[in-house]
């Protein structure tokens, strides 16, 4: 192996870390104060237990307003498409999930003009489908959100606490794809002077009488 060769070999492993890293899903629990008038983001995310299997997945919201005690449907979203069902959010809601796909990790949407009628609970389902060589499976996953719309924010603990996860999070993986990384590269290493060794040897052994 050359000393091309062996520069070229860790750097294309890098690059195909760094692309992994890009496409890791992180689970991150959503805000829960939207400010009045203001716009506001309600997170859902359900990452895939089995990364390498393609699924099919679509995502349901209702909504229980405070004083309400039934939930009702609020929003759909399958096969690309999405579909405000309650009027009372009409035009003032769009889908900003996982997009151009249909194996949805991010099923989030957001609020236009938040008012403070939007107080409530809000509850997000997925249902996806595992789509294996002989058969599929199905598995749901539900999450309920519960927002406080207030004058102006106040960062909360459980933001805070949220947010250093997701840092947390990444920068372990991180760490991991690194060690994993320098492993490789020191055994590419490794097998590179040994075939430079045996290389030597064979030569020398032509020259012995």
């Amino acid at each position: 192996m050359s000393a091309d060769q062996q520069l070229l070999l860790p750097l294309a492993l890098l690059a195909l870390q760094a692309s992994l890293c890009r496409g890791a899903c992180v689970e991150v629990d959503s805000d829960t104060e939207a400010v009045v008038n203001e716009g506001f983001k309600l997170s859902c995310i359900s990452c895939k237990k089995r990364g390498e299997v393609p699924a099919e997945a679509s995502v349901r919201w209702t909504f229980r307003a405070r004083g309400e005690n039934e939930s009702t449907p609020l929003y759909s979203y399958q096969n690309l498409a999405g579909d405000t069902i309650d009027p009372r959010f009409y035009e003032r809601l769009h889908w900003n999930g996982s997009k151009n796909t249909r194996d949805l990790q991010d099923g989030s949407i957001y609020i236009l003009n938040v008012t403070y009628n939007d107080t409530g609970t809000y509850q997000c389902t997925f249902n996806r489908i595992l789509l294996y060589p002989n058969y599929r499976s199905g598995t749901n996953t539900t999450k309920n959100i519960t927002i406080h719309v207030v004058p102006q924010l106040t960062r909360g603990l459980a933001s805070i606490l949220s947010e250093v996860m997701m840092y947390v999070s990444i920068i372990g993986l991180q760490l991991w794809l690194l060690v994993e990384m320098i492993y490789c590269y020191r055994k590419i290493s490794a097998a590179g002077e040994e075939a430079l060794r045996e290389s030597a040897s064979r030569k020398n052994s032509r020259w012995l009488p």
